[in-house]
């Protein structure tokens, strides 16, 4: 193997290598000259509540989404489904989510097992008469089905008391 003196090694730069290296120079440039980061702050939401930090731009950017105001992401959603849902516009949306938001922060945050107790007699109800409008009109007379008397349980249990004395 033969050594080659150091003196006589030389650094060759390519016209790419170069391109490169000015380019990152271009760009550390340009990166000192972006404006400063905004500072955030805190939004509170008009319908739930719910505090989120948000730049001042953000916010400005939602509230004229929101005809003036600011509401987090969640409850956007939730105005985008009742819009869709009810075919209304913007403000009767806006207007049926914060007056939802409104009772359950008055009632529901406060008394949740009575919220809850609400919530499943509104879906009985809905139930309910979701099955009177699928069952037989008025006047027209019931074709087949079984008629209960009375309850096995009674039966079910008799017999289990007398297997557990033999």
């Amino acid at each position: 193997m033969m050594m080659t003196p150091k003196n006589n090694i030389q650094r060759t730069v390519s016209d790419i290598s170069f391109e490169l290296m000015s380019k990152e120079a271009i760009d550390h440039q340009e990166a000192a000259a972006l404006p400063p980061i905004s500072e955030v702050e805190d939004a509170k939401c008009e319908c739930c509540g719910m505090s989120e930090e948000c730049t001042p731009e953000y916010i400005d950017r939602i509230r004229s989404k929101f005809l003036g105001k600011w509401i987090c992401g969640l409850c956007s959603e939730a105005v985008k489904e009742e819009m869709a849902k009810q075919n209304n516009g913007l403000e009767a949306a806006l207007t049926a989510h914060m007056s939802a938001c409104a009772r359950f922060n008055k009632f529901g945050r406060a008394y949740p097992v009575l919220s809850q107790a609400e919530a499943m007699r509104e879906l009985l109800k809905r139930s309910t008469r979701r099955a009177q409008s699928f069952g037989p009109k008025s006047g027209a007379q019931k074709v087949g089905g079984l008629a209960r008397s009375s309850s096995c349980i009674p039966a079910i249990t008799r017999d289990l008391h007398r297997a557990g004395h033999n």
